[in-house]
């Protein structure tokens, strides 16, 4: 049998052909900008239907709208992979602000099309959702009409739009730019190269302490040289958004991330209660692992550390070929589709300089496909990284035949899906190993997932809440920001650490994402999330897939807990679904401790 060989990089010109440069992706803009100007004139000449009957011009506005937003998230896509794959292509960052004007001034007309929804009779309303077109976007509109009622004024909001082009969104885009500059000079083998930020990172998880400790003190040195255009961009965004929440009367900064992932401040609450009571296990975890690595103490950068003896390299074609052989296991649906995405070259992975750092898997809807970008360095890591993206892709592809408009859903259920692939690989591979040196290894990794989840997320979102306090009073120094860090991450890792890194705030591009504040508690809610839906998918095997499936298709039409509730029989306000979930994980700690007895 012939095995296909996989590249390592993606395959864009099926889009636009020619990068940056391409003449076609310009002309696509151009037509973005005529269509968004007719769909500007159609509200404006829109009546507020006053019976039911009256739907044609509400109806014409949907369709258009769901035409250009689709059409804006094609170029938006297209324009991050370019950006990702080359920090330095400056026509690339141009068109990123095109398309942030594109974005601006779809938002301005959906604020008029909001206030139409707004006007309607609250008895015509429901009529109308009851009827098609409107009954397969009920939830959509509801919550559309909703929002529009806490928000300002039609003029108020659009002029915040506006303002947001240069302003909120460019100090996001400034972000960018500082860490694209960033290089972090490192010696190796007798030679220093200048490594970028992505690069640096995988140091972390090298097996020599004297490499994670000297990379360590080049990376902390890089940040602080760049902390004080950093903290300006960071505090220019919290002003901004405070500012906007002030004006609308939002005092709960926490508002705006719990409605836009859908869920209560209740589940939300119950969900940290029910970790932080369970820590413990983590803390002993910890210990353990500076025991076998011969410290008191862990510091900072030696969480990522092996602790096996030798580490296991994984091809990018034998990580692919794993994948694929335990998605398999699973359902047929999910291995058809990732075969598909490895031999039409979905997916960037090539180790090399210029790439921005991290990894993400983004969608290109008018085209039903999806793009993945990540450094793949022959990490069991980066093994499990690239199915967690494989996650995202599937769940995109899963809402296919959803209305585009019903395929929007929030950050904290797109992390179900791309942890729920990630484990299935993350167990088998535990379940695989060939020496007890391999399996801890593995089992390691799984485990440091959950304190990802549980440790590090539970930082991030300790330091947002408090920076966002202080930023009330003032402009919060750099200083003051790496106080707050290593405050949090004390907090959240119960002090057992010996050394914290205070520049995270800097170094985490997560704080500096225009589009979702708080982007943190999601990942964690969607880990738990995944773990509830795996262990019934273990349970009830390859017959599975169609219920994850039509779960994954409602992920964007109802709140998180009613999500639960319909597909899971689940109540996420209660601590017994967060209570069983976390001791699943817990389970890998037990055996991580007898194994290293």
């Amino acid at each position: 049998m012939t095995t296909t060989t996989y590249e390592l990089t993606w395959d864009l010109d099926v889009f636009f052909e020619g990068g940056s440069s391409s003449k076609e992706f310009h002309t696509y803009l151009e037509n973005i900008e005529k269509e968004l100007e007719s769909f500007k004139t159609l509200v404006s000449e829109m009546s507020v239907p006053q019976s039911a009957s009256e739907k044609e011009g509400l109806s014409a506005a949907i369709d258009a709208f769901t035409a250009v937003s689709k059409k804006i998230r094609q170029s938006g896509a297209f324009v991050s992979c370019l950006q990702a794959q080359d920090m330095y292509d400056k026509k690339a960052t141009a068109l990123y602000g095109k398309i942030m004007q594109l974005s601006a001034g779809l938002q301005t007309v959906l604020t008029g099309l909001d206030q139409k929804l707004v006007s309607v009779e609250e008895t015509v309303w429901k009529q109308l959702l009851s009827e098609a077109p409107f009954d397969e976007l009920a939830y959509i509109l509801e919550e559309r009409r909703t929002r529009a009622n806490e928000k300002l004024s039609p003029e108020q909001e659009t002029l915040i739009n506006s303002l947001g082009i240069d302003g909120y969104h460019a100090w996001g885009q400034l972000y960018n730019t500082v860490v694209g500059n960033i290089k972090i000079p490192f010696e190796e083998n007798g030679e220093v190269k200048e490594l970028s930020a992505g690069q640096a990172s995988n140091k972390f998880a090298s097996s020599d302490r004297d490499t994670r400790k000297r990379m360590f003190e080049a990376w902390t040195k890089a940040w602080e040289e760049q902390a004080d255009y950093i903290s300006s961009s960071l505090n220019h965004l919290g002003g901004y958004r405070l500012n906007v929440y002030k004006a609308r009367g939002w005092e709960d900064i926490h508002k705006e991330p719990l409605d836009i992932n859908r869920m209560s401040k209740e589940t939300l609450e119950t969900m940290w209660d029910v970790i932080t009571e369970h820590k413990g296990a983590f803390v002993e975890y910890l210990d353990r692992k500076a025991q076998l690595l011969g410290l008191e103490k862990l510091s900072w950068y030696d969480l990522g550390a092996p602790i096996a003896k030798t580490e296991s390299k994984v091809s990018y074609q034998e990580g692919c070929e794993f994948i694929l052989d335990q998605f398999s296991k699973f359902g047929k649906e999910l291995t058809d589709f990732t075969r598909v995405s490895f031999e039409d070259r979905w997916i960037e992975a090539e180790d090399r300089a210029g790439k921005r750092p991290g990894g993400f898997c983004t969608s290109f809807p008018e085209s039903n496909q999806s793009r993945i970008f990540m450094t793949y360095s022959g990490t069991p890591s980066n093994v499990s990284t690239l199915a967690h993206e494989l996650g995202h892709a599937f769940h995109q592809h899963a809402m296919s035949g959803v209305h585009t408009l019903n395929r929007n859903y929030a950050m904290n259920v797109a992390e179900t899906a791309s942890t729920f692939a990630e484990m299935i690989v993350a167990d088998a591979s535990v379940k695989h190993a060939k020496t007890e040196d391999e399996r801890l290894a593995l089992l390691e990794d799984k485990i440091q997932r959950s304190v990802a989840f549980y440790m590090n997320i539970h930082a991030r979102f300790i330091f947002e809440t408090a920076f966002y306090e202080e930023r009330r009073n003032g402009i919060v120094s750099a200083e003051r920001l790496n106080e707050l860090m290593e405050q949090a991450q004390k907090e959240a890792y119960c002090d057992a650490l010996s050394e914290y890194e205070p520049q995270f705030w800097a170094s985490k591009m997560h704080f500096y994402l225009t589009q979702v504040p708080f982007y943190n508690f999601p990942y964690t809610f969607g880990y738990l999330f995944s773990l509830g839906i795996y262990a019934q998918a273990i349970e009830e095997g390859t017959d599975y897939e169609e219920k994850y499936i039509a779960l994954l298709k409602d992920t964007a039409s109802m709140k998180v807990e009613d999500l639960a509730q319909k597909h899971l029989g689940i109540d996420l306000t209660k601590r017994d679904f967060w209570e069983k979930a976390v001791k699943l994980s817990v389970k890998d700690v037990e055996e991580f401790l007898e194994l290293t007895k």
